[in-house]
């Protein structure tokens, strides 16, 4: 029994040393933004238990945002079920890229599948783990770090959101205002086509906001545009690769000189 336990030790205590460092600049952003949540949550009259719940059983959080609006609402099951798909539909396409990653994790699987986050799908998915630490442990130690980050932001924030000193109209606008600084950085880093996929979106929200209307134009909209995303991705598969291959280009120049320079040497001769 003692030498299980020292085994079981030796394998989870070397992951979590290696997956903690890779978990710290999600730490300070999911304080922030799950203390803005529970803020917000705070100041439309609910307790802390219910952002704390929500951070660990919903575990999504544009939709823990969302979530304030559907509740304060008129009760429309069919709507916040659809919502919900819409805004959590990119989690397919995590699920299915990170089936050989989960498999034969026995017990751990069903946990990584639930608190798949995008920031824990960014690390687990191209983090190369050392020699000798345990796959699984790993993948664990980092979804449940980004989880306890979350939950304890939202929970704190829960905890000062009735109490705080200072009016806190549109504070439900942060998450927008997160989602709009990181639409206008990969805008001006993209360049020319790289761009096409946010110009679809973006057409895509107007078209439908005028077809639907400001209060119905979401649903339809999210709908359309992984319609549009699915059927347009050979096109848009196409064009990262250019982008994210500098030096095969260059190379590629680099070859195509030094044969014209062969070439006029043979020449000259």
């Amino acid at each position: 029994m003692a030498d299980t336990a020292n085994a079981n030790t030796n394998a989870w205590l070397p992951a979590l040393k290696a997956a903690f460092p890779l978990t710290i600049p999600i730490c300070l952003g999911f304080l922030f933004l799950g203390a803005s949540y529970g803020i917000l949550m705070g100041t439309k009259g609910f307790s802390f238990v219910w952002p704390m719940c929500m951070s660990a059983f919903i575990f999504a959080g544009s939709m823990e945002f969302v979530t304030v609006n559907l509740l304060l609402s008129a009760f429309n099951p069919l709507a916040g079920f659809l919502l919900a798909l819409m805004v959590n539909a990119r989690h397919l396409f995590y699920g299915l890229s990170m089936l050989g990653k989960f498999k034969g994790l026995g017990w751990k699987r069903p946990y990584l599948i639930f608190g798949m986050c995008d920031e824990t799908f960014a690390i687990n998915s191209t983090a190369k783990i050392p020699a000798g630490i345990d796959r699984g442990w790993f993948y664990f130690w980092v979804t449940l770090c980004n989880q306890l980050y979350w939950v304890t932001g939202a929970t704190l924030g829960g905890l000062i959101g009735a109490h705080l000193p200072f009016n806190t109209d549109g504070l439900d606008f942060v998450l927008t205002a997160l989602f709009l600084v990181i639409f206008l950085d990969q805008w001006l880093d993209g360049k020319h086509r790289e761009r096409l996929s946010a110009v679809i979106g973006v057409l895509t929200s107007l078209a439908c906001l005028l077809i639907f209307g400001a209060n119905d134009f979401m649903i339809p909209s999210m709908i359309a545009m992984l319609i549009l995303f699915v059927a347009l991705r050979p096109h848009l598969d196409v064009l990262r690769p250019a982008a994210d291959a500098p030096e095969a280009t260059a190379n590629h120049a680099m070859s195509h000189a030094a044969d014209q320079q062969k070439e006029g040497q043979t020449r000259w001769r």
